[in-house]
């Protein structure tokens, strides 16, 4: 039966690029009408195909972690470039469709983050080994989006490129107090205090990035113009000229994004500027993919523009200006895969096949979800006042 109902559902999804499926009765069966885009995939037992039909989303990962899903040549990029390129055609499959409603329906309930579950889900990503992501990120652990002026740009010059784009929106000035929201292992701090004089705090949920941050701080010599503290946005006291919040808004969810800026508000001075860089949606609200909520971010949320508007505006905030970098985050996750997958024989004595797999499923479907649907990275900046910025962008583009 579960065979049967998954026939029906693939002929249903795949219309661009050919899937061929070995099924678990050995049958080998050839859906959608391409020639060139074709991959060909096993689904080893019928219980592997009764979870396909039931819940897609969160199954179609899990199968590949656990290997009752196989690829031809492993060719996890092919795959998941077919997948998502017929993503447009899925609300045609019912169970899609049903599965889509009752998420939006309980997103708010799965978004619901307080200080003990937000501790909970930043523990789950970020206290991984320091090894694993210093064996793929840039040299100064740059976990976001990097800022691509040229697509030869390495990954070390254009996560670079990236702290200065934002420091220019900041318009820093000597002495000047700076708060980092979600400060990860201290590059931007670091940077900030470094290059413009600043004094910066961070805040971070991480134990790992707490204390790393910190020990980075000390051996930069930048201790007595940066700290990094293990502390909860939200329990932040005092006032500053600037806050900036690269990649944690993420993990704010939903139910608290008016709570988040009118945090903002009340701590930002009344000339003050913040900068907020998020992934966002281009389309409108909807809901988390349950394979990322389960195993990669526990509570995350990808924001819609309407959202986070609605919020900074009920907050009493001003919008200086909003930039969106479209490819740039496909780009940023491309050089993380290659990176993971150089030194990933290191990464297996660490951790074992399923966590690779877990990870490179990971990387490869949120890089293709960037390319061929609708995530995209908002930077918005944010004031009190409509005066605290320049009239003209030019600042952000002068040497």
């Amino acid at each position: 039966m579960w065979q049967r109902l998954l026939t029906t559902m693939l002929r249903q999804f795949f219309a661009v690029g050919r899937l061929d499926v070995r099924m678990p009765n050995g049958e080998m069966q050839s859906f959608g009408e391409g020639q060139v885009d074709s991959v060909s995939i096993a689904i080893k037992d019928s219980a592997t195909a009764r979870r396909l039909c039931l819940n897609p989303e969160l199954s179609i990962g899990e199968a590949y972690m656990e290997g009752t899903l196989t690829i031809e040549n492993d060719d996890l990029r092919g795959f998941l470039s077919l997948v998502m390129l017929n993503l447009s055609q899925s609300q045609e499959v019912p169970i899609m469709r049903i599965l889509g409603c009752w998420r939006n329906l309980r997103r708010n309930i799965l978004q619901y983050n307080t200080s003990r579950s937000s501790r909970s889900n930043v523990k789950h990503h970020y206290d991984l080994s320091d090894r694993l992501y210093e064996l793929f990120l840039d040299e100064d652990r740059q976990y976001s989006c990097a800022y691509f002026e040229d697509e030869g740009d390495s990954l070390d010059y254009a996560q670079k490129q990236k702290k200065r784009h934002i420091a220019k929106k900041l318009l820093l000035s000597p002495g000047q107090k700076v708060l980092d929201i979600g400060s990860g292992w201290g590059g931007m701090g670091i940077t900030l205090a470094k290059e413009f004089d600043v004094d910066v705090t961070g805040v971070t949920l991480s134990t790992q990035q707490h204390r790393k941050a910190n020990e980075r701080a000390a051996l930069a010599g930048e201790s007595h113009r940066v700290k990094f503290l293990l502390q909860d946005y939200r329990s932040v006291q005092g006032k500053f000229d600037r806050i900036v919040s690269v990649g944690m808004f993420e993990h704010v969810g939903a139910p608290h994004y008016l709570e988040f800026f009118r945090k903002v508000r009340d701590i930002l001075t009344e000339d003050g500027v913040a900068l907020l860089h998020t992934i966002g949606r281009s389309g409108p609200p909807g809901s988390t993919n349950p394979w990322i909520t389960k195993y990669i971010f526990p509570g995350g949320y990808v924001p819609a523009m309407s959202e986070t508007m609605a919020a900074i505006e009920k907050a009493g905030l001003t919008v200086a200006d909003v930039e969106v970098l479209r490819i740039h985050y496909a780009e940023t996750l491309k050089q993380w895969h290659s990176r993971f997958m150089s030194n990933i024989d290191e990464i297996r004595k660490e951790y074992d096949d399923r966590f690779c797999r877990m990870w490179r499923f990971y990387l490869l479907s949120c890089e293709l979800t960037f390319r061929h649907n609708d995530q995209v990275v908002f930077q918005f900046q944010i004031a009190k006042r409509k005066d605290a910025v320049p009239l003209t962008r030019n600042y952000i583009y002068s040497n």
